[in-house]
């Protein structure tokens, strides 16, 4: 199916039809045409160069807030992975961070150094580029209360540096292009006793593990929230926690635990999830005259 796709030589590991669905929380979707482990980002600049500019890119985290689609993915789907893309380095009051560093790691590392402001990432489960992309916050902080800057590539390989003021956030959303691939941000803390943010980090962990179904196969928040509403109440208030819902595949629900958090109970497909949160939408839309909009990313060919 992929072999007339005509790739450039690379150092890292480029994978034909390969199954996207272990790769995700979910663990639900079909296959990448092509998959690009890149070596570094030398590597990655230099294939993005060389790639016929029709072939089509896309990017996949660590899967935590994404549905990639039964259909799977078309053209190149690059997934940052490794040393080379996940560092963490501590320069003063500020970190440095890969782009494929997990939130967590930001947040512990933040903890080790002293460093307070970042401790919100102890509750967010996903890397630092998809913070930058859709500026993830969560308890009352954001990605933009103490991001400084951030560089990536662009579809063509050329490295592109944004300040803070650059990106145009606003709640889940930057003005960034959606074709640059994130390889590093710096952030700013502010200094603390090392115990002190490690406590803070504590308690956020803590409250994530009463209140989210974070042993299923889960995305966290599916739907942002409504200017205000709180999006939990208004799945839940229309009837929809712990209510399974098929359409191709054994069927998904939301959970028990937190109404704005669809869980994969067994054997669901994208089409069932996917499927779940378009059928929320407009059961609350007809009955509270909301409109939910999606905070999970879908992607790929139905």
């Amino acid at each position: 199916m992929t072999d007339h796709l005509e790739l450039p030589e690379v150092r890292g590991k480029l994978l034909r039809d390969e199954p996207l669905a272990p790769f995700t929380w979910f663990r639900v979707g079909g296959r990448a045409d092509v998959l690009f482990l890149p070596a570094d980002p030398e590597d990655l600049a230099q294939f993005l160069k060389a790639l016929d500019p029709a072939i089509p890119v896309s990017v996949l985290g660590v899967g935590s807030n994404v549905i990639v689609r039964d259909g799977g993915i078309e053209g190149v789907v690059i997934r940052l992975a490794g040393r080379a893309f996940a560092g963490v380095e501590v320069e003063g009051t500020r970190l440095r961070t890969g782009a494929a560093a997990l939130d967590s790691m930001v947040a512990r590392a933040s903890a080790r150094a002293g460093l307070a402001g970042l401790e919100f990432y102890a509750g967010i489960p996903g890397t630092i580029g998809g913070a930058l992309t859709m500026n993830a916050g969560c308890y009352g902080t954001e990605t933009c209360d103490v991001l400084v800057s951030a560089w990536g590539l662009n579809r063509a390989g050329e490295r592109v540096d944004y300040q803070l003021a650059d990106f145009g956030y606003s709640y889940r959303h930057s003005q960034a292009p959606s074709e640059i691939i994130w390889i590093e941000a710096v952030f700013q803390g502010r200094s603390d006793a090392p115990d002190a943010v490690q406590a803070r980090i504590d308690a956020i962990t803590a409250r994530r593990e009463q209140t989210q179904p974070i042993r299923e196969k889960t995305g966290g928040s599916t739907f942002k929230n409504p200017e205000g509403h709180s999006s939990w109440k208004l799945v839940d208030e229309a009837g929809w926690r712990g209510r399974l819902h098929a359409v191709t595949g054994g069927g998904a629900m939301f959970s028990e635990l937190h109404a704005n958090f669809m869980i994969n109970p067994g054997e669901a497909t994208a089409a069932d999830l996917e499927g779940l949160g378009e059928a929320v939408r407009a059961d609350v839309k007809d009955k509270f005259g909301v409109d939910l909009q999606w905070e999970i990313r879908r992607i790929g060919r139905p």
